[in-house]
């Protein structure tokens, strides 16, 4: 408790979202993090069927339309959606999901930066010996005319 009072939704949902990006998780990811701290700070929490049920897809996790995405709220973490059939309340819900096909995406775009960030050190790795081999060689070729 702060010298304001107890820390609202706000707030935990703002630590939630610093602590995810500290931690290396994706925007999106911290966004699905801040949503569900604001999803269960609310008193009129409503807890999806596919938490407490058993369920079924129904529909294969795929992008979501510009209307999807403006009428949906579970289309705001990932820009993904499947939906869900739950088993013993007969409910269609929406879940949040993660495409492979995005995830491929970013991986390989992880990957390609990684080997370009390693050909640059590389080529400075060369660079730099080259350089100290240079002085090497002229300190002893000053050392031999000292002689």
């Amino acid at each position: 408790m702060g010298p304001r009072g107890p820390a609202g939704p706000r707030c935990c949902g703002l630590c939630a979202v610093l602590v995810a990006l500290m931690c290396g998780l994706r925007p999106a990811a911290a966004a699905m993090v801040a949503s569900d701290e604001r999803r269960s700070a609310s008193p009129v929490a409503v807890t999806p069927c596919w938490r407490v049920e058993d369920f079924v897809v129904a529909q294969e996790c795929a992008r979501c339309s510009s209307f999807q995405a403006k009428t949906i709220p579970e289309c705001n973490p990932t820009g993904f959606i499947e939906k869900i059939n739950c088993a013993t309340s007969k409910r269609d819900e929406f879940k949040s999901c993660r495409s492979a096909v995005m995830e491929a995406h970013v991986f390989w775009r992880f990957v390609g930066t990684m080997m370009c960030v390693a050909a640059v050190f590389a080529v400075l790795v060369v660079c730099r010996q080259r350089v100290l081999d240079r002085k090497a060689l002229e300190k002893v070729r000053k050392q031999i005319e000292s002689i």
